[in-house]
């Protein structure tokens, strides 16, 4: 029998029941929108109230945009006030390689808008792909305003590319003073870094001192920056100014160089390689500092190029090279009255005299002297540049006092100036070479240091130095920076009649039957006081010095000091490889008759010019647009950093100024004279008076410098 299930009554649906379903389903949906909305009140309260400095800024930012301007560098002037190193106002386009898309495609557009050539476009390229994406790289500066106004219209196709109005170094007188002023550029990645990211060293136009004086006063000529807000679209255009803080130029830094002297020496020394340097004997002021073949600073400040890194590295000449402070070379004979010092404070008598017969007999071995004096004392020895003289008391006394004087005068010492570095090279004597080449010295050794030969190695600032020291018998101590303040130097313990005594032995050299005849200075109420010295620089088995190819000639000095009554002036030139001493005092003549007379200076200097193709900068233009064209697109490229390439140059400075040690040091034919006193008598009497420095000849393997020298030589 099958059950029949009961049916469920049937719920009865009132008007009642549907308005309760109703509004409990509209305050559960109420509810959550309530406390949606409530939560959405509550954040924007927050963002409107708590937050409101954050989003003003964000919104600000989009809308504003602040950027730094690069504060406008203290000028370097020279001891009158004239501009060594000055600002000038210019358009420059750089790029930011991080906010460019295709970097390649927007240099390919700025190559044709500017007109530059493969290989600037080249080196624009390699410095963006070398470089940190943050880092600006420099375009073109100088620009006309037409192209400046091209490039600002066509910025929005260009992204990254910062066209500016700014200020760009300046140096008025360009390679006269490459080498004492240095240039500025970009600061690298490194220096980046270890100034904390400072911001101000990326931003586009800013340049620091990357050499020689713009690195060292660094501090002094760094201003402050100011700071630009603007209004701009979307896509970045500039819709307005709203607030500009100037910069805050740096300070000037004031040299005690004098700027017409030092131009005017640089541009005397003409086609040769050489420096000039000159003081004051009263303050130890540091008036000229002349090395050539020099670099344009103001090409450099724009980038070294490849073209110009090429010409300048392959000048035998090595125009990168700072001759005054790096250059080392032999004295020669222009220590010879600063040795008559050492005899004089070693009880030596001015009248004590020898007999020169063409040499000196030191043992069983003759010595050479470039002629048969006769009878020499002190002043003869000097201004006639007598060998004989110095190979006896220089072994009557011993070197090591000689040494002692030596450094006394200046040699082998480092003064506090404010350079980057500089060499300082040898003073040899017994305890030196014992301690350094662990060998005991000779007697060929003394020869060869007492007439400036051997391993002595100086610069010519010191050569100046000494010069000044030997004029005044004081330690004059040299300054780069000017001040107002009047240096008291410690005086050597010379009598006014000594110290007399060799300024006219010195001034006997120019105006006297000595071997500068030709550096009388053209005035007959100043007279100039001098030494001239040729510096050896392979052995005589290879040149003589004065002919062939021109890097194995005799380097030539000459020191010198005027008025020679009463020194107020003393300097050095120096002239590698010129041939001797006959290539070095003419320049000293004129670089002194320019301080005394500038007008009668320039006189002789114009035809001198006219003969050489033109001024210093003239010169280099010309050299750098018949390099370029040679050379075509083929020019390998400059190194990624400035430094790597100063860092190289002084590498080989110390490389060739070892050169000379290690020629004399090959086996050799021997450089002593085989023949008697009196053949070596009959062969001088007809000899030439302009050699009279020549280097005499000294036992084999004998050496004839040394290297850089350290703290300890």
């Amino acid at each position: 029998m099958r059950l029949r299930r009961r049916a469920r009554p049937r719920e009865v649906v009132t008007q009642s029941t549907l308005d309760n379903a109703f509004d409990r389903r509209t305050f559960v949906i109420g509810t959550a929108m309530g406390g949606l909305g409530v939560l959405l009140a509550t954040r924007m309260g927050y963002i409107a109230i708590a937050e409101n400095e954050r989003y003003e800024l964000e919104s600000e930012s989009n809308r504003v945009n602040l950027s730094l301007i690069p504060p406008r560098r203290g000028w370097i002037l020279d001891r009158n006030g004239a501009p060594l190193a000055s600002n000038r106002a210019d358009f420059r386009v750089d790029i930011i390689p991080e906010r460019t898309p295709d970097a390649d495609a927007t240099i390919t557009e700025l190559t044709r808008i500017l007109e530059l050539d493969e290989n600037q476009s080249a080196d624009i390229r390699k410095r963006v792909n070398d470089g940190p994406g943050y880092q600006p790289v420099e375009i073109a500066s100088g620009i006309s305003y037409d192209e400046f106004a091209a490039i600002s219209v066509r910025l929005p196709d260009l992204p990254g590319v910062v066209p500016q109005r700014g200020f760009s170094r300046f140096y008025p007188t360009g390679p006269s003073v490459g080498h004492l002023l240095g240039y500025v550029g970009p600061a690298n990645a490194e220096e980046y870094e270890e100034q904390d990211r400072n911001p101000l060293l990326i931003t586009p136009g800013y340049k620091i001192g990357k050499d020689a004086l713009e690195r060292q006063f660094e501090l002094d000529l760094r201003g402050i920056p100011g700071a630009r807000r603007v209004e701009v679209t979307a896509s970045g255009r500039i819709v307005r100014d709203l607030e500009t803080r100037e910069d805050v130029q740096g300070d000037p830094v004031r040299l005690t160089i004098d700027g017409p002297l030092q131009d005017y020496a640089a541009r005397r020394i003409g086609l040769e390689s050489g420096s000039v340097v000159v003081m004051d004997c009263d303050t130890g002021d540091l008036l000229c500092m002349a090395s050539m073949p020099s670099f344009d600073p103001n090409s450099f400040s724009q980038g070294i190029g490849r073209v110009e890194y090429g010409m300048l590295r392959e000048d035998e000449r090595v125009p990168l090279r700072n001759k005054v402070l790096k250059g080392l070379y032999p004295p020669g004979s222009t220590v010879k009255p600063m040795h008559c010092m050492a005899f004089l404070d070693a009880g030596i008598k001015p009248d004590e005299a020898i007999m020169c017969n063409g040499g000196r007999r030191i043992g069983n071995r003759f010595f050479n002297c470039w002629s048969n004096h006769g009878r020499v004392d002190m002043a003869k020895a000097i201004y006639q540049s007598c060998d004989s003289y110095f190979y006896h008391f220089a072994q009557q006394i011993g070197f090591a006092k000689v040494a002692e004087w030596a450094h006394k005068m200046g040699l082998g010492e480092e003064f506090p100036l404010p350079v980057t570095s500089q060499f300082y090279g040898t003073v040899p004597s017994p305890e030196w070479k014992q301690r350094r080449h662990d060998s005991a010295w000779q007697p060929y050794d003394t020869v060869n240091s007492s007439i400036g030969q051997g391993y002595y190695l100086t610069n010519p600032l010191q050569l100046a130095v000494m010069s000044a020291r030997m004029a005044t018998g004081n330690k004059v101590m040299p300054r780069l920076r000017l001040s107002g303040e009047t240096p008291q130097f410690e005086h050597f313990d010379f009598s006014p009649d000594e110290i007399g005594y060799v300024r006219q032995a010195m001034s006997d050299v120019v105006n006297g039957p000595g071997t500068a005849g030709r550096a009388r200075l053209p005035f007959d109420d100043i007279k100039m006081a001098g030494k001239t010295g040729t510096a050896q620089v392979v052995s005589l088995s290879v040149s003589n010095g004065r002919t062939g190819p021109w890097k194995y000639r005799d380097h030539g000095l000459f020191v010198f000091f005027a008025p020679f009554d009463k020194p107020k002036y003393a300097g050095a030139v120096v002239i590698e490889h010129g041939g001797g001493s006959g290539a070095a005092y003419p320049i000293a003549r004129d670089v002194m008759t320019f301080l005394f007379d500038p007008a009668k200076g320039m006189d002789a200097l114009r035809p001198l010019e006219e003969q050489w193709g033109g001024t210093a900068q003239q010169r280099l233009d010309a050299k750098y647009r018949a390099y370029a064209m040679a050379q075509g697109e083929s020019v390998p490229p400059a190194p990624s950093r400035d430094e790597d390439i100063f860092d190289q140059v002084e590498a080989e400075a110390r490389v060739a100024a070892r050169q000379p040690q290690r020629i004399a040091e090959e086996s050799s034919p021997s450089r002593v004279d085989t023949r008697s006193a009196e053949e070596v008598s009959r062969a001088s009497a007809s000899a030439d008076p302009t050699a009279a420095d020549a280097p005499a000849p000294a036992p084999a393997p004998t050496p004839t410098s040394s290297s850089t020298g350290s703290p300890q030589e």
